[in-house]
């Protein structure tokens, strides 16, 4: 019994756009030492966002404490926290011209206190 492939429907084809936007995202991300979502979880929607110039920022480094199966960010034991992050976020954001900005953290169960006190930061 053959069976043919059958395409993908357009929905869930995943459209590679890496014009000028997305290439100033990844640069800025990488002179800043920023990290996003969208890279560490490897989100195959980062050609799109990034094209349409958004992003979600991940704060208090790239590497996660914990080790979630359904999760693609790196697990280990995390680095110091860098007390310039937050600035280099918020210019970021500027930079790109954010009207409001998406920002979540990996886990730090490393930390007393996961990481709060450098969140409350101003």
């Amino acid at each position: 019994m053959s069976k043919t492939k059958q395409p993908k429907p357009d929905w869930i084809k995943i459209k590679l756009t890496t014009g000028d936007n997305y290439k100033e995202i990844k640069s800025m991300m990488r002179s800043k030492t920023l990290h996003t979502v969208c890279e560490e979880a490897r989100c195959p929607n980062i050609y799109e966002c990034w094209a349409n110039r958004t992003a979600t920022f991940m704060i208090l480094g790239d590497i996660c404490t914990r080790a979630c199966r359904f999760c693609a960010v790196n697990t280990g034991l995390p680095t110091e926290l860098d007390l310039q992050e937050p600035e280099r976020v918020a210019e970021a954001a500027e930079q790109m011209n954010l009207r409001h900005c998406v920002v979540t953290s990996v886990a730090r169960d490393d930390l007393k206190d996961g990481g709060a006190i450098y969140l409350q930061r101003r």
